[in-house]
């Protein structure tokens, strides 16, 4: 039906809540109760306050489920989402309108609803936290309080239309929904186990006693001040204003967003200059509280508003988005520490801005209270994190007294260097697969089908965090026989897409990788025999992870392989090239031993030029393994640069004992560069290591590892400069600017006039290196129009017959890791059948699984690291969890062997988030199985879905692959899958409910 999402009747919500409890024990998704103690008691507006914490005026207090979801999860304290003159149908906003990957954006402002539609959603939800907080035992029934938001101008506040609204929120005992809400719960009091209709009768109809004042950027200090005195004097409500970021000034802002790392967001001076001025503020702030004094009333502000940044990256569809999260806090921390010395501590603070479970408990220590929060609610764990900040919060009973302006100071000084909210130096990677959602059984963990080789990875991990290094060592080498190469260098894809990177860091698949290969490998390689090798033998020329793998995979199914190594050891360029700092050279000899386990024959210091010659020797196959050994070209105008890879060799070979001078400059930005300017600074006699680049840290292709290790080593990065020439001693370089961003995310670059030069010896270029496109034309295998192998996508059999290439030779320098997969593919082909097997990961007790969801932690020792999987491949409820409406869930289907994921249409108003969190290149709002409220809403969607005609008779009409069918329990010759079918039918049987 669009993106209208509509609220549920009361009856609806009060069933829904019930039999879902009954079911599962959860409430609209949430899995893990909080349950209050008084002895954590507050007060706050003269009110009883369980915890301090809860949804901010957003997404989480839009509808009632919303609220009583968070509620259950452990808030209190409850920011309502501001109303204003503007509703409805009237109220633009651009969909969709949250993108909350990283730091967060949106687009969108005041409620959605129509304002008497918000009245009926916000009285709906002060019922139903009333009665399920003692229905479930949760805590007092007047432990929780709501606080309305309004804007944006006196005017418009002044309205019937918000005048009421006020007035109803102030006591609401003469409005329609709360008679009908009361009198529903009288005549089905029966529907209840804890709940009397003595306990209905109390419930009290004053709902708020105090408003956050929010207004528009621009709004006149004098209109300000008059909204709040209106909102003093003449509504009585405990008042606090929203302040906004820009009050910080624009080179403040500026100045820490790009110390931070958040360079790239875009923002003029026009807000700064426009909105409420600092020295204007002070003195209205000292008028409001001198009146609120005098009314006996509480006042205060709310730090802070979202700040607004231009889109630059077509991040939404809109000109200006909302900048919010990690990226706010630094700056809304600032406010608060500034107003606090301002006011000595006097002035009450309440806070939201990237508030979360890492800082939220010092927030509050520094008397800064409520806290409200809204990104993190926005990633997965949603409203389930809320359990974890509450419990953090747990202090006995509180009362405020003063904002302690130095722990306030503290925190917006160590806020610019904390890594939880510092923006990482390489951009966000994307971390969906490439393809779609299905409609059922779409759970998946995304670190396996990012591995190139398809590492059964969940299931190591499980094995490692039972300590079963023996069982952990075997099922790694099915697939990967170089787990210490890989336990050390490798590049981690798995860990890039891991579902972790939304909580706080991802698993250390690489580090747990290695604990298993240490403490598995004796074992494995005692268990291995090595059988009679027979039939049509293998040339396998190069000795490098590639060459060995497709060994190992050969032997170890009983075929004779023979490896060609042109040096006298093996390894390839991690043997010989990458430095002993980054990977010693027995876990080198571990693997390659682990590699020739199963009979494959060596030939070392033999460099092979002609297949024909191995052919005639009586090979039938050859596999080429070459590398991409031919060295890059960089083209000075005067003086030559030394190839990146023939330093690295020589640096190895000899201990760093090289005469480069004291000033060498490295050109290039990727994983080679980096291992080469470390080594440059710890090369006998060198003073600085520089590294040119033309664009700046954040678009260089390294890995950000690689990057971070070059910096901590201390590695001078030289950004944005072009070099031109090597000349007495220096080299001149172009200064270049970024320009604008591209489709991909990334800055293009121009070129300016400006000269810089900087001191070099010795120059050495990192700038990629080529396959050997000579050998190849000399033994008759054809290459494309960039000099690269024609190969089979399927085999990566080469244009001659039975000749086979794989590894950085076939495309160009890649990782140890695809250097595996092409080794199993070429394997494969010779051997007939597949060279491994996939092991199963299924967790029996899911409990375990969902125990840790909604759980942030760091990184613990490798050991037990494991023990941090989500083990996505049972559960990813992504898409359920970000919902703020909750139109996602997650339902167990019987019959099937995961929960299936229905998206919920007249619960959807299309904000996008799932979007960003499910693991496909998919959006699950518009791509999952939809259950629409009515043919109607159907036929305004082009979802694939169902409406139900009849539940009992358990009809639907479905649209499925874009037709419209009706179908019927039991039919034999549906067109619909199976699996569709079933969850239709136990939509109608078991969650009809959802019916409405």
């Amino acid at each position: 039906m669009g993106d209208r999402m509509t609220p549920m009747p009361f009856e609806q919500l009060v069933n829904w809540t019930l039999k879902e409890h009954e079911l599962s024990g959860n409430v609209f998704g949430v899995y893990r109760p909080y349950k209050a103690d008084a002895k954590n008691n507050r007060s706050i507006f003269g009110r009883k306050l369980e915890t301090p914490v809860g949804p901010a005026a957003g997404p989480h207090t839009q509808l009632a489920q919303n609220i009583l979801a968070s509620y259950f999860a452990g808030s209190r304290f409850f920011e309502l989402k501001t109303v204003q003159i503007l509703d409805g149908e009237d109220l633009p906003v651009s969909k969709p309108c949250i993108k909350a990957d990283d730091e967060c954006y949106n687009c969108e402002w005041s409620t959605e609803l129509y304002v008497p539609e918000a009245l009926d959603e916000y009285i709906k939800a002060w019922f139903l936290l009333y009665v399920f907080a003692k229905e479930y035992g949760l805590g007092d029934t007047d432990g929780f309080q709501f606080n309305m938001s309004v804007g944006y101008d006196l005017e418009g506040i002044k309205s019937p239309k918000i005048d009421n609204f006020i007035e109803s929120m102030k006591d609401a005992k003469n409005t329609e929904i709360f008679k009908a809400c009361k009198q529903y719960l009288m005549d089905n009091i029966d529907l209840f186990k804890n709940v009397t209709k003595e306990d209905i009768e109390k419930i009290p109809s004053e709902i708020c006693n105090s408003v956050t004042l929010s207004t528009l950027h621009g709004c006149p200090p004098q209109e300000i001040q008059r909204i709040a005195t209106y909102l003093i004097e003449v509504k009585g409500l405990n008042t606090f204003i929203k302040c906004n970021p820009t009050l910080l000034g624009y080179e403040f802002a500026r100045k820490t967003m790009d110390e931070m790392g958040y360079d790239y967001v875009a923002f003029g001076d026009f807000h700064f200059l426009d909105d409420l001025q600092y020295a204007d503020a002070i003195p209205m702030f000292k008028t409001l509280i001198a009146l609120c004094e005098e009314k006996n009333l509480a006042f205060g502000v709310k730090i802070t508003n979202t700040f607004p940044v231009d889109v630059k990256a077509g991040e939404l569809p809109s000109e200006e988005m909302y900048m919010s999260g990690k990226s706010l806090y630094p700056l809304s921390i600032s406010l608060a520490a500034k107003l606090a010395e301002e006011f000595d501590g006097k002035l009450r603070i309440s806070f939201s801005g990237g508030a979360d479970y890492h800082n939220i408990k010092a927030i509050v220590d520094a008397g800064i209270w409520p806290v409200t929060v809204a990104t993190t609610l926005l990633k997965p764990g949603g409203y389930q994190r809320l359990v974890q900040m509450t419990e953090k919060l747990e202090a006995g009973n509180v009362e405020f007294t003063v904002v302690d302006p130095e722990k306030t100071a503290k925190l917006a000084s160590d806020a610019i260097t904390d890594p939880h909210h510092v923006k990482s130096i390489k951009p966000t990677p994307n971390r969906k697969m490439a393809k779609s959602v299905p409609l059922v059984d779409c759970y998946v963990a995304p670190c396996k089908v990012g591995c190139p080789i398809n590492q059964d990875i969940t299931t190591y991990l499980q094995l490692s965090g039972a300590g079963k290094y023996e069982e952990a060592i075997k099922v790694i080498a099915e697939k990967n026989p170089l787990p210490f190469i890989t336990g050390t260098i490798c590049a981690h894809n798995c860990m890039s897409v891991c579902n972790r990177n939304f909580y706080e860091d991802p698993v250390n698949i690489r580090g747990v990788k290695l604990v298993c290969a240490e403490g598995g490998y004796d074992s494995l390689m005692k268990e291995i025999e090595a059988g009679e090798l027979k039939g049509k033998k293998t040339a396998i020329v190069g000795g490098g992870p590639a060459g060995l793998a497709a060994a190992y995979f050969l032997t170890k199914h009983g075929m004779p392989a023979t490896v060609f190594e042109k040096t006298g050891s093996l390894g390839g360029v991690v043997k010989h090239v990458i430095p002993g700092f980054r990977i010693p050279d027995d876990a080198i000899e571990k693997d390659a031993a682990l590699c020739l386990a199963y009979g494959a024959e060596v030939r070392y210091n033999t460099e092979v030029t002609s297949l024909e010659d191995l052919k005639k020797e009586g090979f039938d196959y050859i596999i080429l393994a070459a590398g991409a050994s031919k060295p890059g070209v960089l083209n000075l105008k005067a003086g030559e640069a030394i190839n990146a890879l023939d330093f690295l060799a020589q640096f190895k070979a000899t201990d760093g004992k090289l005469n480069i001078g004291k000033n060498v400059v490295v050109i290039g930005g990727g994983n080679t560069a980096m291992d080469t300017a470390r080594a440059v600074k710890k090369t006998e006699g060198v003073e600085h290591s520089y590294l040119v680049y033309r664009r700046t840290k954040r678009y260089m292709p390294a890995d950000e590892e690689e990057l971070e290790m070059a910096l901590e080593d201390g590695v001078e990065f030289k950004e944005l400069l072009s070099p031109v020439e090597l000349k007495d001693g220096k080299l001149i370089c172009k200064v270049m600017k970024l320009g604008d961003t591209d489709s991909s995310g990334r800055r293009g670059i121009i070129e300016t006039e400006e000269i810089v030069e900087v001191p070099a010896d010795t120059v050495i270029a990192a700038v990629g290196e080529q396959v050997p496109a000579e050998f190849y034309q000399a033994n008759g295998i054809e290459l494309t129009s960039r000099g690269r192998v024609m190969a089979n996508d399927d085999t990566l059999e080469t244009s001659v017959a039975g000749v086979f290439a794989i590894g950085d030779g076939l495309y160009g320098p890649a990782t140890v890791v695809e250097a595996m997969r092409d080794a199993r593919m070429a394997a494969e082909a010779i051997l007939g059948k597949k060279a491994a097997v996939d092991f199963d990961d299924t967790i029996k007790d899911l409990s375990e699984v969902y125990d840790k969801r909604g759980i942030l932690e760091g990184t613990r020792d490798y050991k037990v690291e494991g023990a941090r999987c989500l083990g996505c491949s049972n559960v990813c409820e992504n898409c359920a969890e970000v919902c703020p409406n909750r139109a996602n869930l997650a339902l167990d289907i019987p019959g099937l062997d995961m929960h299936q994921i229905v998206h919920v249409d007249y619960m959807c108003n299309e904000c996008g988030n799932c979007t960003s969190f499910c693991p496909y290149d998919s959006s699950p709002y518009l791509d999952k199985f939809t259950l629409f409220a009515s043919e109607a809403d159907m036929e305004n969607s082009k979802n694939q879905g169902f409406t139900v005609l009849d539940k009992d008779d358990v009809s639907c009409k479905v649209r499925y692959l874009g037709n419209i069918y009706d179908w019927k329990a039991g039919d034999a010759d549906s067109v619909i899958p199976e699996a569709l079918g079933m969850v239709m039918e136990t939509i109608c049987k078991k969650y009809d409910y959802l019916l409405g």
